[in-house]
């Protein structure tokens, strides 16, 4: 199948997103052309407070969290510092690498996290418990099968457990300024909150909040009902 991730690679306003057979990508290839990876310092400018963020939306001691295309540990880290347990997934075994480097960095105990290679559509075989929250940052807006992806993640969330969305807010990309350059996805692949609610709503769940996260992202936090209809 053809797996879209825009987490980390955003083309410039107007330039095609390419998607690449996932059976025929390099790890180490960038997904679309002429972009890059940003660096530490590009998160860091983003997120200067990520400990903050993870107390903003609730994580506390005790949960079991899964970090869902965790990338280079921007979240994982100060969320294991929280949960009970994160079990952080991620495709790319580059970038599992360096979010495990910052962990060791950061002094991180190794039973806080388990690091798991894998493709998030496949996650009941790759998350062996029944998890107390989902958490997704920087990357709905660019799955083609959200359905799909909900679907998986669902399977592994108790009923009454959150599924939380981190997104760019719709507004033009070149208002959204990381280090003076226009960052994030093209502005037309941005989702407001009510299409996020539209996307995940119908699968099972149910919308609780929206968080502000300023100046570019919003929090949507979901709850998966316990019966249909519930």
């Amino acid at each position: 199948f053809f797996r879209l991730i825009a987490l980390y690679f955003f083309p410039a306003e107007g330039e095609e997103v390419q998607t690449i057979p996932f059976l025929q990508m390099d790890e180490e290839r960038l997904l679309f052309d002429a972009t890059s990876m940003p660096d530490r310092d590009w998160w860091a400018a983003l997120w200067p407070d990520p400990r903050g963020v993870c107390e903003k939306l609730g994580v506390t001691a005790g949960e079991t969290v899964v970090d869902l295309c965790c990338g280079d540990g921007c979240f994982t880290i100060p969320m294991a510092t929280v949960a009970a347990k994160v079990y952080a997934v991620e495709l790319y075994q580059y970038l599992l690498d360096a979010a495990q480097e910052e962990a060791r960095k950061a002094g991180l105990s190794q039973d806080r996290v388990v690091w798991i290679h894998g493709d998030a559509m496949e996650l009941a075989k790759l998350v062996p418990n029944v998890v107390d929250m989902v958490f997704l940052a920087n990357t709905f807006h660019g799955i083609p099968e959200k359905a799909r992806l909900i679907a998986a993640l669902a399977t592994v969330l108790r009923p009454g457990g959150r599924f939380i969305v981190v997104n760019w807010h719709h507004i033009p990309r070149e208002e959204t300024v990381v280090l003076g350059e226009p960052s994030g996805p093209p502005t037309e692949m941005r989702m407001s909150p009510r299409e996020t609610a539209e996307a995940v709503e119908p699968q099972g769940f149910a919308l609780r909040k929206v968080i502000e996260l300023p100046p570019y992202h919003y929090a949507s936090v979901f709850e998966k009902k316990h019966s249909v209809g519930a």
